[in-house]
């Protein structure tokens, strides 16, 4: 549908009256984004593999919206399709779905476990393409709906120590495209954020490895290491009106990382 000049307003990234599952959202990438969906207006159905969400929860609950925790195990493939019934269940709908959980596994290519590859490439991407078909159904019947895959650098780059990591990021970034090309047609939007280097969970032990975190640093132009809040914003915009006409599009938050 077109929207003329005048038809656009700040209104176009309001998020009031959406409902949002956010996977991995008890820390780190996961807690920014469901902050961020409820500051602009979502109730947030937080999946996770704890029971550890009262941070993010009391941080939803302050920005006035309602929050239900959710334990998943996304390695278990049984568990992921009890998901989007349950969100459904709760709050009627499912408009956003961000799926931002995921492992990573670091071990040099030669000496990889077969059961490590298995173990992240469950998570990061057979759970990842679980959701979005079933919340895909549930947009795809009433016309509307925002897919936001977590991809990577390294859904560009091949990295090293991190085959299936890399693999599963690869493959995410394909997932976003070919479920764009299917569900336009419903109204239905997929797109991927490939987040540059923030400081998570999942970096420690790169910064902590003090020759490592300083070359990485001196590569990216914006001369350092995000933060989950540097991602608000972007979830936000994948997530609402004003990105109605972007679809298949992995955007990279990197501070300049794959200009360099």
């Amino acid at each position: 549908m077109t929207t003329e000049l005048n038809d656009f307003s700040l209104d176009f990234f309001s998020l009031d009256g959406k409902v949002a599952i956010v996977t991995g959202a008890n820390t780190g990438l996961g807690q920014g984004y469901a902050v961020a969906l409820a500051k602009a207006g979502a109730d947030l159905f937080l999946v996770s593999r704890s029971d550890d969400c009262a941070e993010t929860v009391e941080l939803i609950e302050k920005a006035g919206r309602k929050a239900k925790v959710f334990k998943a195990d996304l390695s278990d493939r049984k568990s992921v399709k009890e998901i989007v019934p349950a969100c459904k269940e709760e709050f009627g709908t499912v408009d956003i779905l961000v799926n931002n959980a995921g492992t990573i596994r670091r071990s040099p290519l030669l000496e990889y476990k077969e059961e490590d590859w298995d173990a992240v490439m469950n998570v990061n991407l057979d759970a990842a393409y679980i959701l979005s078909q079933a919340a895909a159904k549930i947009m795809a019947e009433q016309k509307s709906g925002k897919i936001i895959n977590v991809a990577s650098m390294l859904s560009f780059q091949g990295g090293k120590f991190i085959p299936p990591y890399t693999a599963s990021k690869h493959g995410i970034a394909g997932l976003t495209k070919a479920f764009a090309n299917e569900l336009a047609e419903y109204g239905v939007q997929i797109n991927a954020i490939a987040p540059g280097y923030i400081k998570t969970n999942n970096t420690t032990q790169i910064r902590k490895d003090e020759k490592r975190y300083a070359e990485i640093t001196g590569r990216i132009p914006a001369g350092y290491w995000a933060t989950p809040a540097d991602l608000m914003g972007t979830v936000v915009f994948l997530a609402s009106k004003a990105s109605d006409y972007v679809n298949g599009h992995v955007l990279a938050v990197d501070g300049g990382w794959l200009a360099r």
